[in-house]
């Protein structure tokens, strides 16, 4: 498939990702193959693989929660299976990715897995960055698994961005979170999604009943130590 008709195909991935739900599925894959003692995953262990500062771009700060929304949104879209262990005191998680995509081999799912740890990169860095995950032996075996990503049977994977005005050379990006642009090869700066406007109204009510509570509990305190008093 030429990059042209890759552009203008429509991309297997039929809901897109956020940029923490492809963080986290990300990271499932690389600790499934590097990992695999560990494997699944508890949410500690994922909210720390995430943060990681090597091997990660951009870098990211998660708290538990964030990860947990993740996992959820990912889990009702069957990219992710929350595994319940007998014995186990905490719940661990594994992804699907085989099962949204069964054509995948390792090959593909090594590129697919750095791509979105770390976004943008030429044939020649995935080649050197997937040394843990799967042994290309040369350029041209990257060059096969990138274009049967391109040319994956449901639709695109993945995204050529062709050598060009500030590209020295080829570069490649995942689509589990939408269609890029050349413009998405700059530096990423990750922006958390915006928090929740606070309810000043509410706040004010729970503060007041809050208030009221503490001071229903020190009369009563009061009158118990009243009526100790009394009794001794």
């Amino acid at each position: 498939m030429s990059a042209e008709s890759a552009e203008s195909a429509t991309p297997a991935i039929v809901t897109t990702l956020s940029p923490e739900e492809a963080r986290v599925l990300g990271c499932l894959i690389e600790k499934e193959i590097t990992t695999p003692d560990y494997y699944p995953m508890t949410l500690n262990a994922l909210v720390t693989a995430c943060n990681q500062t090597t091997n990660r771009e951009p870098i990211m700060q998660l708290d538990d929660s964030s990860v947990q929304r993740a996992l959820d949104g990912m889990k009702s879209r069957g990219y992710v299976f929350q595994v319940t262990i007998i014995g186990a005191r905490v719940q661990k998680y594994r992804h699907n990715l085989k099962g949204k995509l069964p054509d995948l081999e390792r090959p593909q799912i090594a590129l697919l897995c750095m791509l979105l740890l770390r976004g943008a990169q030429s044939a020649g860095e995935l080649r050197q960055r997937t040394e843990r995950l799967h042994n290309f032996p040369d350029i041209p075996s990257v060059d096969d698994a990138l274009t049967s990503l391109i040319g994956y049977r449901d639709g695109p994977l993945i995204k050529c961005l062709p050598a060009g005005p500030g590209r020295r050379v080829a570069q490649y990006l995942h689509l589990f979170c939408g269609d890029v642009s050349p413009e998405d090869i700059a530096a990423p700066v990750y922006s958390p999604p915006p928090v929740a406007a606070v309810d000043t109204a509410a706040d004010a009510e729970w503060k007041s009943r809050i208030e009221a509570e503490i001071t229903l509990l020190k009369a009563q305190i009061n009158r118990l130590q009243e009526l100790v008093g009394t009794v001794r």
